[in-house]
């Protein structure tokens, strides 16, 4: 009976339709091999065995490194958050396709061997460090191509919410949640540069040394000029002063006082006359220094008077930026984008799941969706058309990446 519910049937609402059960050669995900060709020509192979090493020996061996590392990137940019999804896609003709020809008829690594790949051998300090390198690596594969002189950087914090008793995790009273809080640096591409998990109740600009400016002398290392935005959870005077020490260009938004007001209070009188349905915005730019400043910096002032609202709204930018206040503003405001990127990353690439109880196999996890993210980014600005380059992450795993295929042995090819 179960030889005979193997084979194809006919559906009898519609003879002319057939019904063939054939799992093992149909794939929902064939647009991941186009991605798997982006990374042959990246030279991934390379990066991975460059950054990463496997002492195991014996029986795990029939797995590569590589294979298993494929296996665990592939699932995230195909939309599988759970390690328990590695038994199905074990046999899928996709994933076996992406790794090497040891696994395309023995088929992937099942959930076991996966599990202890990602949370034991990644885990190991040389590994750990290994992954931040081959992601740093792999988008400077893609710099290679640029020839732009300058360089945008956007450091940004998130929320990685946390349901159980994971190591570290801790209660953030501005978020309103337990939860583990990442600080993410990304370059105006979209690629992120650097990321680094944290305990739930650090502040949002805690550790920003460690990833911000080793970025900045790789970047004059390569004479480009470097400059920087941030939200105001970034504005401390050593920040500023670590910047302008180092020749990098600044804007980052300050938190508004009685002083910063007192500055601009000829601009926040509302117009006289019948108020437009349009806002009404004006600019000032003033030096101004906080008393926990050594020096005065420029400050730029944005105001705006909707109609309907009683009190205008108001925005500081504090800057070494030569240009006018409008273009300072506008300059600003793109950071914005990074905060998209945050989002892509949560939802196509389940950057927010990180469910072990060891706080090193969450950072892990955790690398592993930013690889994840920077591939697909990867694939979207250097490979995609134009007319749909502008798609997000999202858009592209539902109707990109998630297309069905038939796999099909030939005489002459696999």
């Amino acid at each position: 009976m179960g030889e005979i519910q193997k084979r194809p049937f006919q559906l009898s609402f519609n003879s002319s339709l057939k019904v063939d059960f054939q799992g093992s050669r149909v794939t929902s995900d064939a647009g991941l091999l186009v991605v798997r060709e982006l990374d042959e020509r990246l030279g991934l192979n390379q990066l991975i065995s460059d950054n990463l090493t496997d002492a195991h020996r014996g029986k795990n061996t029939q797995l590569p490194l590589p294979d298993l590392l494929r296996q665990s990137i592939y699932s995230r940019l195909a939309g599988y958050e759970d390690l328990n999804d590695a038994e199905r896609l074990s046999r899928d003709p996709t994933f076996r396709l992406i790794g090497s020809e040891k696994i395309w008829d023995r088929g992937a690594a099942l959930t076991s061997r996966l599990q202890s790949f990602e949370t034991e051998i990644l885990a190991e300090d040389a590994n750990f460090a290994g992954l931040a390198g081959l992601s740093r690596a792999l988008i400077a594969k893609a710099e290679a191509l640029d020839s732009g002189h300058r360089t945008v950087l956007d450091m940004d914090s998130t929320e990685i919410p946390v349901y159980g008793e994971q190591e570290r995790s801790a209660y953030n009273g501005h978020f309103e949640s337990t939860c583990y809080h990442p600080l993410l640096l990304f370059n105006r591409d979209g690629d992120c540069l650097a990321a680094k998990l944290r305990p739930g109740n650090v502040h949002s600009a805690d550790d920003w040394e460690e990833l911000l400016l080793p970025e900045i002398e790789r970047q004059q290392k390569l004479g480009k000029e470097v400059v920087f935005r941030a939200d105001a959870a970034f504005a401390k005077p050593e920040i500023y002063e670590a910047l302008e020490s180092r020749g990098v260009k600044y804007a980052i938004r300050i938190p508004a006082n009685e002083n910063l007001e007192r500055d601009v209070a000829e601009l926040l009188r509302r117009p006289v006359g019948r108020p437009s349905h349009k806002p009404t915005v004006w600019y000032k730019s003033f030096l101004y220094q906080a008393a926990s400043w050594t020096t005065a910096r420029r400050v730029v002032a944005k105001v705006e008077h909707h109609a309907g609202e009683l009190f205008p709204r108001m925005g500081f930018i504090v800057t070494n930026l030569e240009t006018d206040s409008r273009a300072i503003v506008r300059f600003y405001n793109k950071r914005g984008t990074a905060e998209q990127w945050i989002k892509e990353g949560k939802q196509a690439v389940k950057m927010t799941r990180l469910s072990c109880h060891r706080f090193r196999s969450n950072e892990v996890w955790l690398w592993l969706s930013v690889i994840a993210y920077n591939l697909r980014n990867l694939w979207r600005r250097l490979v995609l058309p134009q007319k749909i380059g502008n798609w997000s992450l999202t858009s592209l795993q539902q109707r990109l990446v998630k297309t069905g295929g038939r796999l099909v042995k030939h005489a002459r090819y696999y």
